[in-house]
């Protein structure tokens, strides 16, 4: 497979990295200062590119232009008319975002999460529906290569990486979404494949995706009796319900997948049996922080339109942007992006570096960046008065693409108990 362009980008960094840190090296002996020359601080501020490295910085320029240019002109039409973009999605493949945090033995990016954090917050500023279904497709991608076989990993992450085929992440049902370990759809094991029976809800791509990473009942009641298995679209007893009226997300079609004695091959199970919660839990951390950096990059966006609107505007004869009320909302606006930002970039880190509290700390990334990007984003809807509720204007539908967040992967709520029992277990 054809190497992307993050990935030539990624390589050729490495070669000059090394060239720095041989220099490096060979000089610090004499000239100890010169250890630190060079280290980017860990600052998070206004500017989206603050405190990143040279190379984060170059693939979040790829994903900004890809943004501005790719999905962004497209973003009305894709809500309006309800389209999944296959063939942008597809490009935005090529450029190394269909598996941005895979492994890169059978064509994964091999980024870390944090670099996928910025790449996703850089996306969301063209089309957070589409970025989010490209997080959804890439979480995926990842618990294939992360918990699959060597045959499964070999014969899926290519075709994955390439967007070749895509992904959908069946963990929530009917009558089972916050308490996720009670689900009910069940795979009953009859010689070398599981009949599978059950439903789905609430699945981004389904109907129009290809692989389906299904979390279901092999074994008793409670987490320990969940396995995953891997369904292909086309398998016998696998069917969708109907098409989803959705506030926002309409670039991505949302339906039921059901299971009526769907046969799948053995073979297709992900990890061992009886790991399927464990994989869908240890997928959810990473996906909080992939979903609050979708809410970062609708803010930022909306930030920067409600700011050159005030500048425009004029009511009593002079700009709005003159006004304090509207100086201070601004303000306010400001201080609530960077310090989401700087909550997902820690959790980020947090989840790279196997951090004891990365769990209570992707939550509370999830929960405040969700919860406060909506409101920046309320409030440049606001700014622009009865205009901002027009489709005629982005902030509105930025706004309905991001209230969905507050409640997936994991509700707000539900957020609010697992950071409590990190609080209360200290």
């Amino acid at each position: 497979m054809a190497a992307s362009a993050l990935t030539k980008l990624i390589n050729k960094n490495l070669v000059l990295r090394t060239s720095q840190n041989l220099a490096r090296c060979q000089s610090t002996s004499a000239n100890p200062e010169l250890a630190v020359e060079g280290t980017v601080p860990v600052v998070t501020a206004l500017d989206i590119s603050a405190g990143l490295t040279d190379e984060q910085k170059e693939f979040q320029s790829l994903a900004l232009n890809f943004a501005n240019n790719e999905m962004f002109p497209n973003m009305h039409k894709w809500d309006q008319e309800e389209i999944f973009p296959v063939e942008v999605l597809r490009k935005a493949a090529e450029l190394g975002f269909g598996a941005v945090y895979t492994s890169d033995e059978y064509g994964g990016t091999g980024l870390s999460r944090l670099d996928a954090s910025i790449i996703f917050e850089a996306l969301s500023r063209g089309c957070v529906s589409t970025a989010a279904y490209l997080t959804i497709h890439n979480m995926v991608t990842w618990m294939i290569d992360t918990y699959g076989t060597e045959a499964q990993r070999s014969k899926w992450v290519p075709i994955m990486a390439s967007m070749e085929k895509l992904g959908s992440y069946c963990l929530t049902e009917p009558g089972s979404g916050s308490d996720a370990a009670s689900l009910s759809t069940t795979a009953r094991r009859e010689g070398n494949k599981f009949i599978l029976n059950g439903s789905k809800a609430f699945i981004s791509g389904a109907g129009a995706t290809d692989v389906y990473l299904v979390m279901c009942r092999t074994g008793g009641q409670g987490p320990k009796g969940i396995s995953c298995l891997l369904v292909e679209k086309g398998m016998k007893g696998l069917h969708f319900g109907k098409k989803e009226k959705k506030m926002g997300w309409n670039s991505q079609p949302t339906r039921a997948v059901i299971f009526e004695d769907c046969e799948v091959p053995v073979e297709n199970v992900i990890g061992v049996e009886g790991q399927g919660f464990n994989i869908a839990m240890s997928g959810l951390n990473g996906g909080r922080i992939n979903i609050a950096s979708t809410s970062l990059g609708a803010a930022d966006h909306c930030l920067d339109i409600a700011k050159e609107h005030l500048k425009v505007r004029k009511q009593f004869g002079k700009p709005l942007s003159d006004t304090q009320h509207n100086q201070f909302q601004l303000a306010q606006m400001a201080t609530k992006l960077v310090a989401s930002r700087s909550m997902v970039r820690n959790a980020a880190r947090a989840l790279d570096s196997k951090h004891a509290d990365t769990v209570a700390l992707c939550s509370m990334a999830k929960l405040f960046a969700t919860d406060t990007c909506f409101d920046v984003v309320n409030t440049a809807l606001q700014m622009h008065g009865g205009y901002g509720y027009l489709k005629d204007y982005p902030v509105e539908q930025f706004l309905r693409d991001i209230r969905v967040n507050q409640i997936l992967e994991g509700t707000n709520q539900v957020m609010q108990i697992l950071i409590s029992r990190s609080v209360l277990a200290q």
